[in-house]
């Protein structure tokens, strides 16, 4: 069960559901660092290779801000919280279980790119880092109104709770960040910080997902389970731009 992302290209979030792990990785997980059975996690990426029509190329979260330039379909990268491509057919997977996975396309070049977001990756700039691949391949910026962004499921600032020293920490650089929790302590909204800050790097266009992984069992969270799987965002490159 996928969601449409929104983007004037291939793009959407898968779930947990329609894949062929065993818990507690049931099911669609695409992730290979969280312990499931290999063969599953081939099984569940081919799966969602399927719908995307080619072959993704998943990123491996470092939770920082280092971005991977992806050329052919599948190909395998090192570590990185971005993946960046302009060829058209290339596919890219953003895995996360409570953390954002942002999708982006620009009309102008017709680059794409998929993003691991969450605290530390918010805090460090690793949507500036993703938009500044964008510009580069632009080679000079104009034309936001042409920038889309999709942000996918993600725990809520209701339920992502954090010492106060670190939600203050965050939210120094990112004021929209600073949450309360439903019990009134201290919290994030990583979503919403996200949406802020590429509503002020010009983007036309911001689609949030209202999912909140926490509280949707739809959706993998490793702060509810502990041990659990991964879903994606993924995009598919189009080519052209104007």
């Amino acid at each position: 069960m996928n969601i449409d992302a929104g983007l004037p290209v291939t793009a959407f979030f898968t779930s947990r559901h329609d894949g062929v792990s065993l818990a507690p990785y049931t099911s669609l997980n695409i992730a290979e660092h969280v312990g499931d059975d290999t063969l599953a996690v081939r099984r569940n990426r081919d799966i969602v290779a399927q719908s995307a029509g080619v072959p993704v190329t998943f990123l491996r979260a470092a939770h920082g801000i280092a971005v991977a330039v992806v050329s052919t379909p599948g190909q395998d990268v090192p570590m990185a919280d971005v993946l960046i491509t302009t060829v058209p057919g290339v596919a890219l997977g953003a895995i996360a279980a409570d953390c954002a996975p942002v999708l982006l396309h620009d009309g102008k070049s017709g680059a794409v790119a998929a993003i691991h977001c969450g605290r530390e990756g918010l805090y460090r700039g690793v949507i500036d880092a993703a938009v500044g691949a964008l510009v580069d391949i632009r080679g000079g910026w104009s034309d936001g109104a042409l920038l889309t962004a999709s942000i996918g499921p993600s725990i809520c600032g209701r339920c992502y709770e954090v010492p106060i020293q670190m939600r203050e920490r965050v939210a120094a650089r990112h004021a929209t960040a600073r949450s309360a929790t439903r019990t009134r302590s201290a919290g994030l909204d990583i979503a919403r910080a996200i949406e802020s800050r590429l509503a002020q790097l010009g983007f036309g266009e911001v689609v949030k997902a209202s999912i909140c992984t926490f509280e949707d069992p739809r959706y993998f969270s490793h702060r509810r389970d502990g041990v659990t799987g991964r879903h994606a965002g993924v995009v598919v490159c189009g080519g052209g731009g104007s």
